[in-house]
């Protein structure tokens, strides 16, 4: 079983209130959403792994048992440009649960126009196949949000 954890501190939410279709539907997989603290921040990853895909609003982290976490810091934040985004890592890169992967700020997305709000799935899951998933209350990051089976 895969455990993943929060890679930010905040509020979880459940996925069905993301402002994204996408995302609340759960078309892209299941799993939780963290409504981010404000103020500059620091995204870790979510789990040991390899960042297979990195983006400086986006990344995705599989595990050694082949588990894809993907990590998308805000909403539509694709349309930044990466401008307030610092990736600290690199593609291809081995990291473990709670390095930092990208420096951001919350706040300077809000001020832009977009949600900061970030979901967290588990990609090519089944809703099933997740356990004890958090969608509410505080976490800080490395809290744990669901388990994977």
């Amino acid at each position: 079983m895969t455990t993943v954890t929060s890679p930010l501190a905040g509020r979880a939410i459940g996925l069905a209130a993301v402002p994204d279709p996408v995302f609340s539907g759960a078309m892209v997989g299941p799993g939780t959403a963290i409504d981010p603290d404000r103020g500059p921040s620091e995204a870790v990853a979510p789990v040991d792994g390899i960042v297979v895909s990195l983006h400086p609003h986006a990344f995705v982290v599989v595990d050694a048992e082949g588990h894809g976490v993907l990590t998308h810091l805000g909403i539509d934040t694709v349309q930044l440009n990466g401008e307030g985004f610092e990736l600290l890592v690199n593609k291809g890169d081995t990291v473990q649960r709670g390095q930092a992967v990208i420096r951001w700020n919350p706040t300077e997305v809000e001020a832009a126009g977009k949600s900061p709000i970030c979901p967290v799935v588990a990609l090519e899951a089944t809703p099933d196949s997740l356990s004890e998933v958090r969608e509410g209350g505080e976490v800080k990051d490395g809290d744990v949000l669901f388990g994977w089976q």
